[in-house]
């Protein structure tokens, strides 16, 4: 589902705070309960590469949150979907928005919740209509595949959005 709701629909509510996707401008939202909410930040400023060392920091973040290694196929097959919406949102701000500027990753025990800043004025969407034959152009359609949700925020007066998308977590 494309959106451009600041946060998903449900009891969950926006990121307590301010910043991120909750679409208030400032600083950093308030750490949560280290068991409850666990959060990543990479800034993306003067770096080269930035895809695969999207990948890694992701990597290293699920290592420390307990999804790798994977015990079974399942929790396998999920860390490798985070993964690789997150390659998608990147590579995305990297061909569409000049570059990612910021990747926010953040976990609780349902939900893992990924953002991506950049600068770009456009709003990603799937193509329609998906043609699978055809070669690129088919990020968006993997992330709305892949994910429980995803979105857009603009920050009133500020430049550039904040892509989000959330994928539940492993049972």
């Amino acid at each position: 589902m494309s959106t451009t709701r600041p946060f998903s629909p449900g009891d969950r509510g926006p990121e307590p705070g301010a910043g991120g996707a909750s679409g208030v401008p400032g600083g950093d939202p308030p750490e949560a309960p280290a068991a409850s909410r666990r959060s990543r930040r990479l800034g993306f400023d003067g770096e080269s590469g930035v895809v695969p060392l999207a990948r890694d920091f992701t990597r290293q973040a699920l290592y420390d949150w307990g999804w790798l290694p994977a015990a079974t196929a399942d929790r396998r097959a999920a860390a490798e979907d985070v993964l690789l919406v997150v390659s998608e949102l990147v590579t995305n701000a990297c061909l569409h928005a000049g570059g990612p500027a910021e990747l926010r990753i953040g976990c609780d025990n349902k939900v893992l919740r990924i953002e991506v800043s950049d600068r770009g004025t456009g709003n990603p969407a799937p193509r329609t209509p998906h043609r699978a034959g055809r070669p690129g152009g088919h990020g968006m359609f993997i992330v709305q595949r892949l994910c429980l949700d995803w979105g857009v925020v603009r920050a009133p007066g500020a430049a550039g959005k904040t892509v989000w998308a959330e994928l539940g977590a492993p049972a």
